[in-house]
């Protein structure tokens, strides 16, 4: 499947011909002004590279895309001048001229700040359009946005111990989130390109396709996860090419901690009393319309892969189906996310009957004693912030029905939302408390601790 490389915001009038003419023009290239985030909530401060001189643009260049076994799975480092120019399962690139990245950076004819001309967004654990400051940073400060999935093949196969490093079932939810992704940001003018492959490799390729200047991504927190990061910033680094970080996987944002990330404290308890009172961020809201796909590169969106695709057999995942109605209800993508969201506030709402009749209780309170929305916050689908301030509006309407009562109500609603932050605020310290001890550059810490005097 194509993408359309002809969707382009209606506001937006900058044609990337007369930017690359004015480029020819000049031979001296101008450092870009500083770019104004638009974002709803602080952003990472980053800093720009001093651009490299512009190379004459190439002609007009096709990247196709190739779903095939992981076992086949390669990426040839050279390239000759025949075509095919290489064979690449990640995604074939016939680029007869290596494109000199950080292009010059129109201006916006608004007359507001510099906009880039075009910017990669590489979605890892972030799959929603809702609460995506990366998104919408990306929206804000460029002219043209080209999303990015990335399949990593070191994600997959057997782990040292003989186990899949990713599962049917898991894989199962990805595939549906992923594809889900791509329906929503289709239904907002843009697309979402697919590759299997590694991302330093696929994300090199996509961004001299399209002469990006900058790569938009969420940090994440688990030791293989940030040394990707560091490989596609080191790979960006060297073609002078910027990466901007972002922070959106916690209730709390990294940047409002009251304390240094290496200063994070090893137990639960000291974590809890330090963002005691802390202020939970607003969510974004999810944009209406994105910025059009760049004109450049006629890149191809690429197909969503099988099971088969990953290495993993299907029959697996479809033999034990139907075991357990949770495994056969779990569908992945922001869409069914917020389904459930709603559901779950719904009987919150509600607040059924804590007691259990006849040994049986369906409910959130019941047996399961669960918002049954873990799979989601683990993918992205669904932010927990905007799991919190969606239960933060029903707890209040929970209260207000509750202070109207003759008795003044039981206070249920108030020890759910305790519940809630309790939860919501054990999975913030497992993730900061990850990200501590993840990175390589980091120095050896003392273990940490799960529970203290102060937690219990």
């Amino acid at each position: 499947m194509k993408m359309d490389s002809k969707i382009i915001n209606d506001t937006e009038t900058t044609d990337e011909s007369q930017v690359e003419q004015t480029q020819n023009q000049n031979p001296f290239p101008l450092i870009p002004a500083a770019s104004i985030s638009l974002s709803l909530s602080t952003l990472i401060p980053s800093h720009f590279l001093a651009p490299k001189q512009i190379a004459a643009a190439p002609s007009k260049v096709r990247i196709p895309s190739q779903i095939s076994s992981l076992s086949t799975l390669s990426l040839s480092s050279c390239l000759s001048p025949a075509k095919p120019f290489f064979k690449s399962n990640i995604s074939a690139n016939p680029l007869q001229n290596t494109l000199t990245l950080n292009p010059l950076r129109p201006s916006n004819p608004s007359g507001g700040a510099a906009l880039r001309r075009s910017a990669v967004v590489w979605f890892r654990n972030d799959l929603r359009t809702h609460d995506n400051e990366c998104l919408t940073a990306a929206n804000n400060e460029s002219i043209s946005v080209l999303p990015v999935y990335c399949f990593d093949p070191r994600d997959y196969g057997k782990s040292s111990s003989g186990f899949d490093k990713t599962g049917p079932y898991r894989a199962t939810f990805l595939i549906e989130s992923v594809a889900d992704l791509r329906k929503n940001l289709q239904a907002r003018g843009s697309d979402l390109v697919v590759r299997i492959g590694r991302p330093e490799n696929v994300l090199m390729e996509v961004v001299k396709a399209v002469g990006a200047d900058a790569v938009y991504m969420h940090r994440e927190v688990s030791h293989d996860e940030v040394k990707a990061e560091e490989k596609v910033e080191e790979a960006m680094k060297d073609e002078g090419v910027e990466v901007k970080y972002f922070w959106g996987s916690t209730l709390y944002h990294m940047d409002d901690l009251p304390f240094k990330l290496e200063e994070m404290p090893t137990n639960y308890g000291g974590f809890k009393e330090k963002v005691k009172g802390l202020d939970v961020r607003n969510t974004i809201e999810a944009l209406d319309r994105m910025k059009g796909l760049p004109k450049r590169g006629d890149v191809e969106s690429g197909e969503i892969p099988t099971l088969v695709d990953l290495g993993l057999n299907p029959n697996a995942a479809t033999s034990q189906k139907g075991k357990t109605a949770a495994n056969a209800s779990l569908l992945g993508g922001e869409t069914e996310a917020m389904q459930r969201l709603q559901t779950f506030a719904a009987e919150y709402k509600a607040q059924p009957n804590n007691k259990l009749k006849d040994g049986a209780n369906d409910s959130i309170y019941g047996a399961n004693f669960s918002c049954k929305i873990s799979p989601w916050l683990a993918m992205g689908c669904l932010s927990p912030r905007a799991m919190f301030e969606e239960l933060k509006k029903s707890a209040s309407s929970v209260i207000s029905a509750a202070s109207n009562k003759p008795n003044g109500g039981t206070g249920a609603a108030d020890t759910g939302m305790n519940w809630l932050m309790y939860e919501l605020l054990w999975r913030d310290f497992f993730r900061f408390i990850t990200r501590k001890y993840s990175s390589a550059k980091q120095p050896s810490y003392s273990p940490a601790t799960a529970c203290t005097g102060a937690a219990a």
